[in-house]
């Protein structure tokens, strides 16, 4: 699909027009390129548990304005550049994650940490489009329109579909294991084993860190171990929760509703640090005493910067790392979104656009 690049052109796209509306097929206008655009042909794209809290409005903090087309895992094929676009090629296959612009001026777009834009970033979707105004439409759609700075590179050789997870779920928990420098032995616990903590646990043991899941699913403790954690405890086992206590260096949250914290802060050493990636919303049970005299931390970071996108997508292709998937088709978004909600997947849908 090579559209005319000189004005706005309609794709096909999957979105709903109110919450807890079903998705449904619609056309979406996508912008004439600029000169530092490129147009991807989507071939696969993520679902990721915040598209649906987006598609049903559930989070107060984050509105959503409708219609709506989500989707920010996305890889594909690029078909059409710019006139100015020197880092690639038609035909390259490329990624989009979870943001599409920044200002570029800022002290932090200038140091690689555009989602942290001090003037705000363009999200890929429910985000102001400084460009084409009105809001912006992601993923689940035939095409998409992206300046070239805001697109990584794919190498060539990985398993595109199961590589599109990378783009949110993969970098939302790389990137604080970057920042607080996760070593080799360190112990490092994962709270939540669904599509973020599947590829952390990856990722964590990539480092050979000392890696513990901890889940409510007592049918993913053999899951845990296959991926590489060396053990996995449920959160009901109060006597290993016990047994745990003050051992852990880093914890990193994948759970994506509030919860009580304070059972796990027990678990972290002098010093030790626990970031949350996944809940969006007020954080329940922490008890400050706790944090003084351990000198413990609570922290949260959300994906990472261009820069850090691609060195993550370079260092999943050298180790092979890739999310477990299950592939399916644009008219299955519906029931992928339900099975989403009852844990019913492992670990991560994605859609074949070309399904």
């Amino acid at each position: 699909m090579a559209p005319e690049v000189d004005r706005a052109f309609p794709v096909r796209a999957y979105g709903n027009d109110a919450a807890n509306a079903p998705i449904t097929t619609r056309q979406i206008m996508r912008r004439a390129l600029r000169p530092n655009d490129v147009f991807i042909d989507v071939l696969y794209c993520g679902i990721c548990h915040s598209d649906i809290h987006q598609n049903r409005d559930d989070t107060p903090s984050q509105r959503t304005t409708f219609p709506i087309v989500t989707g920010h895992e996305i890889i594909g094929r690029v078909t059409a550049v710019g006139s100015a676009v020197t880092k690639f090629r038609v035909g390259d296959i490329g990624g989009v994650g979870a943001m599409v612009d920044s200002c570029g001026a800022c002290t932090t777009c200038r140091a690689g940490r555009e989602m942290n834009c001090l003037n705000g970033a363009t999200f890929t979707y429910n985000s102001p489009d400084k460009i084409s105004g009105g809001m912006t439409f992601g993923g689940y759609s035939d095409g998409i329109v992206v300046a070239e700075a805001f697109v990584v590179r794919v190498s060539p050789g990985v398993n595109l579909a199961a590589s599109a997870p990378l783009l949110c779920a993969g970098i939302t928990t790389f990137s604080p294991m970057q920042h607080w420098r996760l070593e080799a032995g360190q112990r490092v616990g994962i709270i939540g084993l669904g599509g973020l903590g599947h590829v952390a646990v990856k990722l964590a043991a990539a480092r050979k860190a000392d890696v513990t899941i901890f889940t409510t699913s007592p049918r993913k403790i053999a899951d845990a171990r296959r991926l590489g954690a060396r053990q996995a405890v449920l959160w009901s086992d109060e006597a290993s929760m016990k047994r745990l206590a003050g051992q852990f260096d880093l914890l990193v949250s994948t759970v994506p509703q509030p919860y009580a914290f304070q059972p796990f802060i027990d678990l972290l050493s002098l010093d030790g640090t626990l970031v949350n990636v996944g809940a969006l919303e007020g954080l329940h049970s922490i008890n400050g005493l706790s944090l003084i005299f351990g000198r413990k931390s609570i922290a949260g970071s959300v994906i990472g910067g261009i820069p850090e996108t691609q060195a993550l997508m370079d260092y999943c292709a050298t180790r092979r790392i890739t999310a477990d998937i299950e592939l399916i088709r644009p008219s299955q978004i519906n029931e992928a979104f339900s099975r989403v909600v009852n844990k019913d997947v492992r670990y991560r849908f994605v859609i074949d656009m070309k399904a």
